[in-house]
């Protein structure tokens, strides 16, 4: 049962093929959002609420200088933290504009959005329960500032404990980090990321 979860739409227990699935069916799925077409006021507030603190985050991370490490750790964290759940918040009651979104790309920027975001999922996921950020991130100790500060190339962690799928889903996010984060810029990930998350909340916030 630990590799099931509910139809959000008619409550049936189903296996989910994708890490994000939430209907057991394209049929359920197509009517959960005519039954939430457009949202609410009160949705466009949060998610405007949610993209602002995001880009605050952000901001103050690319311009953040003379900072110790223990703060560095803390503002990057922080910026992990905001852009999966604002990605997280888009796939969750927004899946169609997300998906539409991604498909404007390109087919190897596409992979490389994705790639990014399953990365950045994967340190969510790990710094604070598994990690320290330190094992993530590399600082350095002169420089423009903690936005010029890369993601370490990390071994693969210990996935025994998770069911099958869980652990698949893990192993293609450490797999993204490695293959998008490792020896990037903190600050170009982010930058990167959030340009495509504004893409599609603007989106959604433009009809609502």
């Amino acid at each position: 049962m630990a590799d099931t979860r509910n139809c959000e739409q008619c409550g049936a227990p189903f296996a989910p093929r994708r890490e994000h699935a939430r209907f057991c069916s394209a049929r359920c799925r197509a009517a959960w959002n005519r039954r939430h077409a457009g949202g609410t006021p009160a949705d466009a507030s949060a998610l405007d609420w949610s993209i602002s603190a995001m880009r605050e985050t952000i901001a103050r991370l690319c311009r953040g200088s003379g900072w110790d490490r223990a703060d560095g750790f803390a503002v990057i964290s922080e910026a992990v933290w905001r852009v999966t759940i604002v990605d997280a918040a888009l796939i969750r009651y927004h899946p169609e504009t997300y998906s539409r979104v991604l498909a404007r790309l390109d087919p190897g920027q596409r992979r490389i959005t994705e790639d990014t975001f399953a990365g950045l999922r994967f340190v969510r996921n790990q710094m604070g329960y598994h990690t320290h950020p330190a094992d993530f991130i590399q600082p350095l100790d002169r420089g423009p500032g903690i936005a010029a500060w890369t993601w370490k190339p990390v071994p693969e962690p210990a996935f025994a404990a998770l069911p099958p799928r869980g652990r698949d889903w893990e192993i293609t996010r450490y797999q993204a980090y490695q293959a998008q984060l490792a020896g990037r810029a903190i600050g170009e990930i982010f930058t990167q990321a959030t340009a495509f998350l504004d893409i599609a909340a603007d989106s959604i916030l433009s009809r609502t």
